[in-house]
């Protein structure tokens, strides 16, 4: 879509005093086993509307992170207004914590488990340096997001950029790919800076609350109950073993297509049979549509969902300068509706994306029948699932001849291309869970130190390529994902996420219907269950070991040796 959708807040979060007098009733209403029901419904009613007043000041933000005003709203909102709404919900869980309701129907105790974390956590001395951490770390997408690269004769953004390093001509994708680490290189001082700031904010927040580091502090903040930084490591290490071999003879095959000796890093988005790139869709209501009729291949309703989105205004696609980085689902808590925003430029990468967003949507449709706004929200290592299982369930229905994407032999290019994307991706998440896990381990390290932990890890597991000449470059790359900045520590999510895609895919392989029924089943569950619970109503297991993860790359590698072979029949 050309413009942006227009969003309007349905409640104005903009002066807490407004909003003060509606928490205040609540803090002091009865509350017993006769009321305990009526209350919650009351709290999570206000709770929708000023999770969704914030959600909408930080999409407007997004849209355009160079409009002044919008800046002054968002960032107004997390100085002014937000540390008095976290302190007033500490407060109404702490009453709740200890009311001891236990109705529900069984399908509190997640939430419950949830509460009785954030009141322990909860500090007040921290809430203006979590405010300050939220507004410093927003300016990663204001740096990003504002650079201009000149090539071809114009300026462009990042995301204009990323289509070159799919062209055949050698020489284009190299002259891209040092243009983009040039303008990059251009702001690594200050992302350095920036980032400084915001590890020595983040290490006071875990010592208010009591952690000796910020690793388990964040731990506990994104309610990982179900699995320990042990298990990370392990994970690790698993991925190791088993995938890191997988890529190796993923790029030994890759070479050999290019008739290259070794694979340099622009060469590893092109097509390897030397093929022009896929170039699916031209604008972003093309790119609505092809994805409404893949979707509609797979279950009518979710074609269904993406058209609603596109008429209320729900999508926000293509890329324009100033738009902030990335692409998200967002929900809007009151309305019970998603919103995707993305920075589409017509790839094979943006369908992925936009496959991948329409997931969370469904996730939010499918669970929007609960009644609390907190059962409606499921661990973020299963909100993943929801997505990237899309991924994998359209890809049998992306032809062009149905309404999808892709022409011919392409769609078996870009089956080809999604599968070995998830070799690449796990080693490479591995690294960026693993840099985590060191630079908070590891507080007073200089930027030097930091470098060269990023580099050993990527060295280490990002394997077939050759960096000869670039080490300097390759060091500083961990600057490149928008996550550390933002989202501390999210990132092994999307690991343990598409084990669980994967198992479900694998269903599906069996029996679609039934694979697809437990998928939505557990998608409707939000966050009633535990993480272990969903995965299994979603009929996979929460696992980290290497016998599981092998069997699942065997599977990718046996799936990508007979899509090739059926390439090479077609061409």
């Amino acid at each position: 879509m050309t413009n942006e959708p227009t969003l309007i807040a349905p409640i104005d979060v903009s002066q807490w005093e407004s909003l003060a007098p509606r928490y205040a009733a609540l803090a002091s209403a009865d509350l017993n086993d006769e009321t305990a029901e009526d209350w919650l419904g009351a709290w999570s009613s206000l709770a929708e509307e000023v999770a969704e007043g914030a959600s909408t000041l930080s999409i407007r933000y997004s849209q355009n992170t160079a409009d002044p005003e919008r800046e002054a709203a968002w960032f107004g909102y997390l100085r002014a207004v937000a540390p008095h709404v976290r302190e007033a919900e500490h407060q109404l869980k702490t009453r709740w914590s200890q009311a001891g309701w236990r109705g529900g129907n069984g399908q509190l105790g997640t939430v419950r488990r949830r509460f009785a974390s954030d009141v322990e956590l909860f500090r007040d001395e921290s809430q203006t340096l979590i405010s300050t951490a939220q507004t410093r770390s927003a300016r990663y997408g204001q740096i990003i997001g504002g650079l201009e690269i000149e090539f071809d004769g114009e300026g462009k953004t990042l995301p204009q950029m990323m289509p070159y390093l799919s062209e055949t001509d050698r020489t284009v994708r190299e002259g891209a790919w040092r243009a983009m680490m040039e303008a990059r290189e251009d702001v690594r001082g200050e992302l350095n800076e920036l980032f400084d700031e915001l590890l020595g904010l983040r290490v006071e927040i875990a010592r208010n609350a009591g952690f000796d580091n910020f690793r388990d502090y964040q731990w506990r903040v994104m309610g990982r109950f179900d699995y320990s930084p042990e298990d990370a490591f392990a994970f690790h290490d698993a991925i190791l073993k088993v995938v890191v071999p997988a890529l190796a003879r993923q790029r030994e095959r890759r070479a050999a297509d290019l008739g290259l000796s070794t694979i340099m890093p622009w060469d590893t988005q092109v097509d390897p049979l030397g093929t022009e790139p896929l170039r699916p869709f031209e604008s972003g209501e093309e790119l609505t549509e092809r994805s409404a009729a893949v979707f509609d291949q797979v279950d009518a309703q979710l074609g269904g969902y993406v058209r609603r989105m596109r008429d209320e205004g729900l999508l926000d696609l293509e890329n324009r300068k100033g738009k902030a980085p990335g692409g998200y689902c967002a929900t809007l808590a009151q309305r019970r509706l998603p919103f995707i925003f993305m920075n589409a430029v017509g790839s094979e990468q943006n369908v992925r994306t936009m496959l991948h967003e329409a997931g969370h949507a469904f996730h939010v449709f499918e669970a929007r029948a609960l009644p609390f706004m907190w059962q409606r929200r499921s661990p973020m290592e299963f909100a993943e699932v929801a997505s990237m299982t899309m991924e994998l369930l359209t890809a049998p229905y992306v032809e062009r001849e149905s309404g999808g994407f892709f022409a011919g032999a392409d769609a078996l290019r870009a089956r080809i291309s999604h599968l070995e994307r998830i070799i690449s991706f796990l080693p490479y998440m591995a690294v960026v869970d693993a840099f985590q896990m060191w630079v908070y381990a590891n507080p007073k390290h200089s930027v030097a130190e930091r470098d060269a932990a990023w580099l050993a890890l990527h060295e280490r597991f990002v394997v077939g390529e050759d960096w000869t000449g670039l080490e300097d470059i390759r060091s500083g790359m961990w600057q490149h994902k928008l996550h550390i900045f933002q989202v501390p520590f999210y990132y092994i999510e999307y690991g343990i996420a598409q084990l669980g895609a994967l198992q479900v895919w694998r269903n599906s392989l069996g029996d679609p219907a039934a694979a697809l029924a437990s998928y939505r089943h557990a998608l409707s569950l939000g966050g009633t269950r535990t993480l272990p619970e969903l995965f299994e109503a979603a009929g996979a297991k929460l696992a980290f070991d290497a016998e599981t993860i092998g069997e699942l790359v065997s599977l990718i590698e046996t799936t990508v040796e007979g899509l090739r072979e059926q390439l090479g029949e077609a061409t």
